[in-house]
C-alpha cells in the first residue's frame, strides 16, 4: 500500500509542469538527469551506448524522451531525433534497440501519422548495414491499457512487412499471456516489463505477489523449448534479481544459450547487478533515455526505486 502511494505521488510530480521547469533548470536537479538519462541529444546517447559496450559488454536501448505528445511539431522533433540515431547507427557496429512510444510519434491525435513515422524509422533501421545478429531493431514500448491493441496492431503490420521490430508486453495485465502466445507463434521479439500504469482488477493484477507470479508464468512461456524452436527472441526486463535468476534457470533447463535471449535493465538502477551478469557472458541491455525533457521520466524511476529519495530531496531543495 505504501509503495503504491509513493509511486502515485511520483507520477503526480511528473505531471506538474511548473515543477518540471524549475527542477530541469536547477543545478542539483541535473544529478537526477545524469543518473537516469544518457544525455541531451543523439550524439551523447550513442557515445554512452558505445562506452557501455566497449567497457562492460553491455548493449543499449536508446529512447528519445517524450510521451503522450499532442502536437505535430513535437512529434516531428522526436522523429528527427530518432532518425538521427538511426543515421549514426549505420556507421557503428552496435546492436542497439531504438525504443519508440507510439504516443510520441502521433498515436494520440493521428494514428495514420504514427504509422507512417513508425514505418519510416523501421525502414531506415532495416537499410543500415547488416549485423552478425538480428538484434538491431525498433522496440515498440507499451503504454497504458488504451494503447495496447493499437500498439500490437502496429507491431504486427511492421513485422508483416519484414521490418526489424520488437514489442513490449506488461506482466501486470491479465491479457498479456494470450498476447505473448501469439507473438511466440509468430517467432517474433518481445520484451517483458512489469508495467508502470494502473488498470482495474478486471484487466490487471494489482498486488505485488500476483504480478510477480504472473511474471514467472510469462517467463516460462518466453523461455520454453517451444519458443526457442519457433525462433522467438525474449528480453526479460526486470531489476528483481529473483526473477532474473528464475529466467536464467528456465533458459538453462530449456536449452537456451546466453546469446539467444537477454536481460534488460534501466540506466541508473542496480548498475552493479547488470555489470555482474555481463561479466559472466550473459547478454545485458540497458534502457538509455536521452533528451532535454527528462524530469517526468526520472521522477517515475524514483517512484520505482524509493532508495533514490535522497537524490530527489536534494533536487527539490535546489528549486529557484
Amino acid at each position: 500500500m505504501l509503495r503504491r502511494a509513493w509511486q502515485t505521488t511520483m507520477i503526480a510530480l511528473a505531471r506538474q509542469q511548473g515543477l518540471k521547469r524549475a527542477i530541469q533548470g536547477s543545478r542539483l536537479g541535473a544529478a537526477l538527469a545524469r543518473r537516469y538519462t544518457a544525455g541531451e541529444g543523439p550524439d551523447a546517447a550513442l557515445a554512452r551506448a558505445e562506452s557501455l559496450k566497449r567497457e562492460r559488454a553491455i548493449r543499449g536501448s536508446l529512447y528519445a524522451l517524450g510521451e503522450y505528445v499532442a502536437d505535430a511539431a513535437t512529434v516531428a522533433e522526436t522523429v528527427a531525433q530518432q532518425s538521427a540515431i538511426v543515421e549514426r547507427l549505420a556507421a557503428s557496429a552496435l546492436d542497439v534497440h531504438l525504443s519508440v512510444d507510439p504516443t510520441q510519434i502521433g498515436q494520440v491525435f493521428d494514428p495514420a501519422l504514427a504509422r507512417r513515422n513508425a514505418f519510416a524509422v523501421a525502414e531506415a533501421i532495416a537499410a543500415a548495414p547488416d549485423l552478425p545478429s538480428r538484434l538491431r531493431a525498433m522496440m515498440l514500448d507499451m503504454e497504458d491499457l488504451s494503447f495496447v491493441d493499437p500498439t500490437i496492431a502496429l507491431h504486427d503490420a511492421l513485422r508483416d512487412a519484414g521490418l526489424p521490430v520488437a514489442l513490449t508486453l506488461q506482466a501486470y495485465l491479465r491479457r498479456t499471456e494470450a498476447d505473448l502466445e501469439r507473438q511466440i507463434e509468430r517467432g517474433g521479439r518481445a520484451r517483458l516489463v512489469k508495467g508502470a500504469f494502473v488498470a482495474g482488477a478486471a484487466e490487471s493484477f494489482t498486488g505485488r505477489a500476483e504480478i510477480k507470479a504472473n511474471s514467472r508464468r510469462l517467463i516460462d512461456l518466453m523461455l520454453s523449448r517451444r519458443a526457442r524452436e519457433r525462433g522467438f527472441y525474449p528480453s526479460i526486463a526486470t531489476h528483481d534479481d529473483a526473477l532474473q535468476l528464475y529466467a536464467i534457470e528456465r533458459a538453462a533447463a530449456n536449452g537456451w544459450s546466453d546469446d539467444q535471449w537477454e536481460i534488460e535493465m534501466l540506466l541508473g538502477v542496480r548498475g552493479e547487478l547488470a555489470a555482474a551478469h555481463a561479466a559472466v557472458g550473459r547478454r545485458v541491455r540497458l534502457y538509455l533515455p536521452f533528451g532535454r525533457d527528462w524530469w517526468p521520466y526520472a521522477i517515475r524511476r524514483v517512484g520505482e526505486n524509493p532508495g533514490s529519495v535522497t537524490l530527489l530531496a536534494r533536487s527539490l531543495a535546489s528549486r529557484g
